[in-house]
């Protein structure tokens, strides 16, 4: 049985057939254009596949000649030079399987680059709202578990079904040379071997299944409970004990599965250990009695046997090929319906690069509406998108027209919900308009150039996103050339320059994940530097200063106040007392501006501005 290799035999046997869909039409096609690039290195790998399995029946025909021709015949330098030549042989084909194993990983490793950085870029091109909707974890899954799974189609399962048909092939007519009677005994035999592979197979599929759902629920428990707002809400709720039992459920059902599989295991390779030893056995007594009526030699019936051992593994392999080539296929599926995703916000083939100079913005009988889960293209994607409802077909915002001329600052006040921030997101493109159109320099954004739109404007969020590196990476993310002096002047100007100068590590301080590791107001004012140091043409603010103090807000807005001379300016805020020096305020309610004008005019009217502005100051 040296020839069978039963953890390979396991791995395709608990391979889960639920799994196995009907494969779309088209994608071995695609398939074969992601292998054009390697098809030279595929041709070498199948011809290392043919050396390696004429090797493998090489050496028990050497044996028999060593029996036959040497012992038998008393030539002992005939004996020394077959040994020689087996011993030969095996280097030769530890070279050849090194040799094969590097294409292999050429080929499987670079299709995993391919297959990775296409996926990747392509997710990247998404709109906001597909990123809204998506499972981050089912995102990465597609970018590891499955283009793994896809890599595979050229690595173990190409490598597989080649070298094992190949195999089967040469050692089926080397057998039927030596002796038929044999052959056909062995090949009668081959039920009998298959059946505890199948048998236990299911047993270990139902198991491994099981293990996989239990560790994929762990592993999703511990993805949000190991970063810093899911240990934040574990302890302030005071639920660690909770969540520790939880777990150690989840972990016992894990280990428990773990046991039935090595046991399962465990008889799965004593079956065919035992199979294999009567399939010997079987052949020692019909091969015996040929050897002793003359039929066949001595030596022929020890190449027979250690060719019985080369074949049984191969065949057990193969009747699984089914399963394991449509695995394969749906791994490649599963990439694709991520590739095949159409981004919501594309560029137009036909668009324009974005005016030079000083960007007026003009918003024309705008209405929007939130694309729902299908317009988004998730539909099909259940596990990228799982449970998404539909939103409303409700308009977010209604006929909306204004416009922002250069080097006026415009505010956006009212309620929450009122739809100031989805103002917001239209003017870089994060979402496209329902009707009417939004204008950049007298140039409707979908007709635009995206890279260029979306260089020209900067945006401070209410809750700016930190990477978990330094800060000087986080500032550099704006402007990735920018010199150490750029940094300085624009972290003075956020009013921030002072507090990084006291780090013991300065710009090299890491911030932690989603910068915990700095206060609300920094990160903020971190946030307002890395817009000073892009020196966007359009700024947008929304609720940028709402985490800071009373005089951390006032020296941020004197900077920002210069800063933002000559730029076309938005504010989004809640704080009226950041806008009232504004060029304009637009009050927004249910998604219309009911209101416009200076902050005196609008207090003068006593109508939705007065009240909100009474509220904030009654006191």
């Amino acid at each position: 049985m040296s020839g069978v290799n039963p953890w390979s035999v396991y791995q395709s046997l608990t391979r889960d057939p639920s799994q196995i869909k009907r494969v779309k039409r088209g994608v071995l096609r695609r398939i074969l254009l992601y292998a054009r690039p390697y098809r030279g290195l595929v041709i070498a790998f199948m011809v290392t596949l043919v050396i390696a399995s004429l090797l493998t029946v090489a050496q028990p025909l050497l044996f028999r000649g060593i029996v036959d021709n040497g012992i038998t015949q008393g030539n002992a330098t005939l004996v020394t030079v077959l040994a020689l030549s087996i011993a030969g042989l095996a280097i030769l084909d530890a070279l050849v399987g090194i040799v094969g194993r590097w294409y292999s990983a050429r080929i499987g490793e670079g299709l995993i680059f391919d297959l990775r950085a296409q996926v990747y870029g392509h997710v990247q091109e998404q709109s906001i709202a597909f990123f809204t909707r998506a499972q981050t974890g089912a995102l990465v899954s597609r970018l590891n578990s499955d283009v793994i799974g896809a890599q595979q189609a050229f690595t173990s399962t190409l490598s597989g079904v080649l070298g094992n048909v190949i195999t089967v092939t040469v050692v089926l007519i080397t057998m039927y040379l030596l002796s038929w009677q044999v052959t056909v005994l062995s090949l009668i035999l081959v039920p009998l071997f298959l059946f505890p592979a199948r048998w236990m197979g299911r047993r270990l599929q139902s198991l491994t299944k099981e293990q996989m759902q239990v560790n994929a629920q762990m592993s999703t428990q511990m993805t949000e409970r190991f970063n810093v707002a899911g240990a934040l809400l574990v302890t302030l709720f005071g639920r660690s004990r909770d969540e520790q039992d939880e777990f150690t459920g989840r972990a016992a059902r894990v280990r428990d599965a773990g046991i039935s599989i090595a046991m399962a295991n465990r008889w799965f390779f004593t079956a065919l250990l035992l199979v294999g030893s009567v399939a010997t056995a079987v052949t020692y007594g019909v091969g015996g009695n040929l050897v002793i009526s003359g039929a066949i030699t001595l030596g022929t019936l020890l190449a027979l046997v250690a060719l019985l051992a080369q074949l049984y593994g191969p065949l057990t392999a193969l009747s699984n090929v089914r399963v394991d080539v449509m695995t394969a296929l749906v791994s490649f599926e599963r990439v694709f319906e991520v590739l095949d995703l159409p981004p919501l916000v594309r560029q137009s083939p036909a668009a324009v690069p974005i005016p030079t100079g000083p960007l007026a913005i003009r918003f024309d009988h705008v209405v929007f509406r939130y694309p729902t889960a299908a317009e988004v293209s998730l539909a099909s994607l259940e596990s990228v998108a799982r449970a998404v409802e539909p939103r409303s077909e409700a308009p977010a915002l209604h006929d909306v027209s204004f416009s922002v001329e250069p080097g006026q600052l415009v505010a956006l006040v009212g309620p929450s919900g009122a739809g100031k921030t989805t103002i917001g997101a239209l003017i870089p493109r994060l979402y496209d308009v329902t009707s009417g159109c939004v204008e950049v320099g007298g140039v409707d954004v979908r007709d635009l150039e995206l890279g260029p739109l979306r260089g020209a404007i900067g945006v401070v969020s209410q809750d700016a996103h930190m990477f978990h590196d330094t800060i000087g990476a986080n500032l550099r993310y704006a402007t990735p050339d920018a010199t150490e002096a750029d940094i300085r002047k624009a972290l003075s100007g956020a009013h921030i320059l002072e507090f990084i100068d006291s780090l013991p590590n300065g710009l090299d301080t890491v911030v932690g994940d989603r910068g915990y590791r700095l206060s609300g107001g920094e990160k903020q004012r971190i946030a307002i530097a890395r817009l000073l140091l892009k020196a966007p043409r359009v700024v947008i603010l929304d609720e940028a200063t709402a985490h800071l103090d009373s005089e951390s807000e006032a020296a941020v807005q004197g900077a920002l106040a210069s800063a933002l001379i000559g730029r076309t300016s938005i504010v989004i805020a809640h704080r009226l007392s950041t806008v009232r020096q504004a060029d304009v305020i637009l009050v927004v309610e249910e998604g219309r501006i009911v209101e416009r004008g200076t902050h005196d005019e609008l207090l003068a009217r006593g109508r939705l501005y007065a009240t909100l502005y009474a509220t904030q100051f009654t006191d």
